[in-house]
């Protein structure tokens, strides 16, 4: 039954090729290496690539690895043995891949690293990203705007911070940017950090896992917090975010006279857009996975039809081998106040799916 089965299912596969041979033979393959469908953000990104790329003439092959390093490897390897035109990549650990790429540029395909710079390799041809350190200086300011407006007589401010995974560039850009604005006011006596829990080596979190932030929660409240109010906390994403929601909650934040510290995030994704209209999250960092979709687009047409592509950032990637050519996006802060205009005008949600 199941050799039955996997023959149908090549013949229907080889039936759809013949009957839709434009996107495969026109411009070529184009591999989509994804980290994970455990988060919205990434299935949105792979969406929106295999659209916007199938409707530009190329055939795609998507693939999400689940945050598991050797799949994602396989994956990518198995790509190039496939002869993919051109390789996008959103790395799930961005110093692991340099072998894979050095098959690709023998095989003669381009590499694109996607949102994540990939490490260690002079063969990443081109970067497209949202400028990320600006998303961490987004993040710190809507923290502070936050502390301003529902504890205005509370400084020093009591502030946790969390990072993102220590084996995600990015990670670094979103702390260092916060830091550029939550330093000083540390400095001045404004923010007090009553753990003392500072830095990437410290505060960050391993794959971007909620689980493993609200732990991390769980015990700063209980070592730092059994006396005195925490009122702020940088996440780096929505979805440590939710962890770091359910700890403060667990310990009775956001009823009776317990105000809800304010809770910064990332990605705009829905579970933490609604939570921004309960009042439980204060704001999150969108990015529009469709126009980072279409600046790769662009950058793959141009690659493969011998021009250079739209750049913007020749500077601050470096990937430890060469400065990579850069993309970058601008990333717009959301709040209760402008949730709507910013991602229902957009056309990114509907409001039924928000509210």
């Amino acid at each position: 039954m199941r050799l039955l089965k996997g023959a149908l299912a090549a013949t229907a596969i080889a039936i759809a090729a013949f009957a839709h041979p434009a996107a495969a033979q026109d411009k070529g393959t184009v591999g989509i290496a994804m980290p994970t469908k455990s988060s919205a953000r990434w299935i949105s990104d792979g969406n929106s690539m295999v659209e916007q790329f199938e409707k530009a003439g190329y055939a795609t092959d998507l693939q999400y690895a689940e945050d598991d390093i050797p799949n994602q490897l396989a994956q990518i390897e198995n790509m190039i043995t496939k002869g993919v035109n051109v390789l996008v990549i959103a790395a799930i650990d961005g110093t692991t891949l340099s072998n894979a790429l050095a098959n690709a540029n023998a095989a003669g395909i381009k590499v694109i690293a996607y949102d994540r710079l990939i490490r260690d390799s002079e063969h990443v041809d081109y970067y497209a990203t949202f400028d990320n350190f600006k998303v961490g200086v987004q993040q710190a300011n809507t923290l502070v705007a936050g502390l301003e407006e529902r504890f205005p007589d509370a400084q020093p401010w009591n502030v946790e911070l969390f990072g993102g995974s220590p084996d995600d560039n990015n990670a670094y850009f979103f702390y260092n940017g916060a830091m550029s604005v939550l330093q000083p006011l540390i400095d001045s006596g404004k923010i007090a950090i009553a753990s003392g829990q500072m830095g990437m080596d410290t505060v960050g979190t391993l794959r971007w896992d909620g689980s493993v932030a609200q732990a991390r929660m769980d015990n700063l409240l209980s070592a730092n917090y059994t006396d005195k109010q925490v009122h702020g906390v940088l996440s780096p994403y929505d979805g440590l975010s939710i962890g770091i929601i359910s700890s403060l909650k667990g310990v009775g934040y956001g009823s009776g006279d317990q105000k809800m510290p304010i809770v910064s995030g990332q990605d705009a994704e829905v579970p933490s857009v609604k939570a921004i209209l309960r009042g439980d999250q204060y704001s999150t960092i969108f990015k529009d996975t469709r126009e980072l979709a279409r600046v790769t687009v662009g950058m793959v047409n141009a690659v493969l039809g011998g021009g250079e592509p739209e750049i913007n950032d020749t500077k601050t990637y470096d990937n430890g081998v060469k400065v990579v050519p850069s993309y970058l996006l601008e990333p717009v802060p959301v709040t209760a106040a402008n949730w709507e205009e910013v991602l229902v005008g957009s056309g990114y949600y509907t409001q039924a799916q928000i509210q």
